[in-house]
């Protein structure tokens, strides 16, 4: 019985019966950059690595680069009944594709303060499709209380601390041609693309 005991503290040691933790399914609308723009993103994600090492930054691989635009919520499981949904909102929009230009990084304020990518100009086109995609969801039934303002950005990175002060890009100039739903488990690392619509040229 004492053998039995042992085993059953070492088996717990070495995390045999531990359960993994819960996962997180997030689901949201982004807008993805091509190939050109993921590498002068990259680009000038390498120049603030090199030019504030301080930051002491988590920086985000190229092929996770996006600016999210509607979000849709985290979950325990993806939510397959809000999937179809949000594919049937994002059937009933018909928005233009449109020119975005990126130009300086900033901090969001946080526990690890996000290093961002903004444009000094928010493109009206850009404001009208996140409006409308929201309007679309609203009308099948999706009502969502917003958490924060809507603020254009790309993650560059998860830092240590914030920047003193936006730094200044190299503009960089993004054709936005494609809205897309995306899901992702929080920690893993992967998009799944779940759905693509192009903006009208």
């Amino acid at each position: 019985m004492q053998y039995a005991s042992t085993m059953t503290e070492r088996v717990k040691q070495t995390g045999l019966f531990n359960t993994p933790p819960p996962e997180t399914h997030r689901l949201f609308f982004a807008l993805m950059p091509d190939e050109p723009v993921r590498y002068r993103i990259q680009q000038a994600a390498r120049s603030l690595a090199e030019q504030h090492p301080e930051l002491r930054a988590r920086w985000t691989r190229p092929e996770r680069f996006h600016a999210t635009l509607n979000f849709l919520g985290d979950y325990p499981q993806l939510p397959m009944e809000l999937v179809t949904l949000a594919k049937l909102a994002a059937d009933n929009v018909h928005a233009p594709s449109f020119a975005w230009t990126l130009d300086y990084v900033a901090s969001f304020r946080g526990r690890e303060p996000p290093c961002v990518l903004r444009g000094s100009m928010v493109p009206p086109l850009l404001l009208s499709l996140w409006q409308e995609v929201e309007q679309a969801l609203a009308q099948i039934g999706v009502h969502r209380r917003a958490e924060r303002p809507f603020t254009p950005h790309v993650t560059l990175a998860y830092a240590r601390r914030e920047l003193p002060q936006s730094v200044p890009v190299e503009p960089i100039s993004w054709q936005v041609q494609h809205l897309l739903l995306i899901h992702s488990v929080v920690g893993k690392g992967h998009y799944q693309l779940l759905g693509r619509w192009p903006l009208a040229s």
